[in-house]
């Protein structure tokens, strides 16, 4: 029984060793790779997995560009573009692609674009493909005053050599949304940009808007023109109401100054009053002091009452009467 146990403890180990060495040597695909007429050792394969690369990949991609004709591809370059974290197989299909379409694409360049981080085997296809951009609505303002709404679509095909460091489709869009603005707000008429549409996009085109980008803009296209509002008319009854505002508000600077210039009147006008009160007051005391000291006699007295009364008299025949006049009694 012991020897049983023996036998299964070393089949296991055995077992466990195949695994391992039919992981770490590869020898399927070495046939595969020698079949397609890659050179490449099941030493490499093993130091492959020593060094974390995987050899299916580096081994299917060099199939793949051997039978495409780029019998350039070291098996170095591809592992060294792997452990720098690009991607091989996308580079590998770019590559194919460009040969297949005369595009003039180099193995650095591509590993160039791939690790700057765009899919450079899209950027192929939208060399050969050209991809089209619908612009969200552009709102611009003609001389008359009228507000045009307008969509666009931009088609663009990709520059490879201007991919690295190049800008994207944000920039394309929104150097095209200022052409157009600028475009509308040259034009004379809202009118003239309803009747010729294309004359916004030749003018957009003319600017040269895929400078710097990683596109090539092949053509713009007014797709829709809406009409929104009279800005024109909104901002003279903006203007007229802030005159409004602002006369209104002089107004009432004016009346507050007016009502603060009559109280100042009635409150000299009460302090006068209040003086001649006061004068009058000393009147009685004044007299008293003429009598007691002989300046003033009995007779002289009597006189000023009698100029007091005709004095009072003639006012009261002066004044009109407020009401109907009285029946004189018999």
């Amino acid at each position: 029984m012991e020897s049983n146990f023996v036998f299964y403890l070393l089949l296991m180990a055995a077992v466990v060793l195949f695994f391992i060495f039919w992981y770490y040597v590869p020898f399927l695909l070495w046939i595969s790779a020698k079949v397609s007429g890659v050179s490449i050792s099941l030493i490499q394969l093993f130091l492959m997995r020593i060094r974390k690369v995987p050899p299916g990949v580096i081994a299917r991609a060099m199939i793949e560009a051997h039978k495409a004709g780029l019998k350039s591809l070291t098996r170095d370059e591809l592992e060294a573009h792997y452990l720098a974290g690009g991607h091989v197989e996308r580079v590998v299909h770019a590559l194919v692609s460009a040969s297949k379409a005369n595009i003039d694409l180099t193995f650095q360049m591509a590993t160039a674009i791939d690790l700057a981080g765009r899919d450079v085997f899209q950027a192929v296809q939208m060399s050969v493909n050209p991809k089209v951009i619908d612009t969200p609505p552009v709102t611009a303002v003609a001389k008359d005053g009228i507000q045009l709404i307008a969509k666009a679509r931009v088609t663009v095909r990709a520059n490879i050599k201007q991919l690295v460091g190049g800008a994207g489709e944000e920039t394309i869009l929104a150097r095209v949304g200022e052409g157009i603005v600028s475009s509308i707000g040259s034009s004379e008429s809202h009118k003239s940009v309803l009747e010729n549409p294309d004359s916004i996009s030749k003018l957009v085109l003319r600017k040269g808007l895929d400078a710097g980008t990683a596109f090539e803009i092949l053509s713009i296209d007014i797709a829709d023109i809406d009409i929104g509002k009279n800005i024109g008319a909104v901002l003279q009854m903006d203007q007229a109401q802030a005159d409004k505002n602002i006369a209104q508000a002089k107004a009432e600077e004016r009346r507050a100054m007016a009502v603060a210039t009559e109280q100042e009147m009635k409150a000299k006008a009460q302090e006068a009053r209040a003086k001649v009160i006061e004068a009058e007051a000393e009147v009685p005391k004044a007299m008293a002091e003429a009598f007691r000291t002989g300046n003033l006699g009995i007779m002289d007295y009597y006189r000023m009452k009698n100029i007091e009364a005709d004095t009072s008299m003639r006012d009261a025949i002066a004044k009109p009467s407020s009401g109907p006049s009285k029946p004189i009694k018999e």
